[in-house]
């Protein structure tokens, strides 16, 4: 499911609305697959189904943004894999971000990218935009300025 959303990402933003749909259809049904995996297994951990497989559950969770519950069910169930060393605190700080942007709230560690101008990211609002290379620090993201330099490299 993962590979096939990998491969089928760069239709999210395309111009082309067949592309775009197509996108949505994806994303939906596996994002509808993980809610089916968590309500049976829970999270689906290292220990579970090894670290790339538990990867791929986050990057569906992280690509399920039309369904906040499921995102919101993933978040809960991650947190909880993060404590006992069963998921990356990286990979939870993204999806809290994401859920926290979809609901709507500020978010934590910068994340998030609202636009790009001129080369340079805009992400969306942050709760503490002075802490937010600190709290990046912490779940082991490189500082924002490092990420921005990735969209003006290319």
């Amino acid at each position: 499911m993962a590979e096939a959303g990998r491969a089928a990402l760069p239709c999210a933003n395309s111009c082309h609305v067949e592309e775009q749909l197509a996108w949505r259809l994806l994303s939906a049904r596996n994002g509808d697959r993980l809610r089916q995996i968590m309500n049976e297994y829970g999270w689906p951990t290292f220990d579970m189904v090894g670290e790339e497989a538990a990867r791929s559950a986050w990057l569906i969770a992280q690509h399920a943004d039309r369904q906040l519950e499921v995102q919101r069910q993933a978040l809960n169930l991650m947190e909880q894999a993060v404590t006992i060393g069963q998921a990356h605190p990286r990979d939870l700080a993204f999806l809290r971000d994401r859920v926290l942007v979809n609901e709507g709230h500020k978010q934590l560690y910068g994340t998030q990218i609202a636009d790009v101008e001129d080369g340079i990211p805009i992400p969306w609002p942050c709760q503490d935009p002075s802490r937010v290379d600190q709290l990046r620090a912490e779940v082991g993201i490189a500082p924002f300025a490092d990420c921005a330099g990735r969209f003006l490299t290319g």
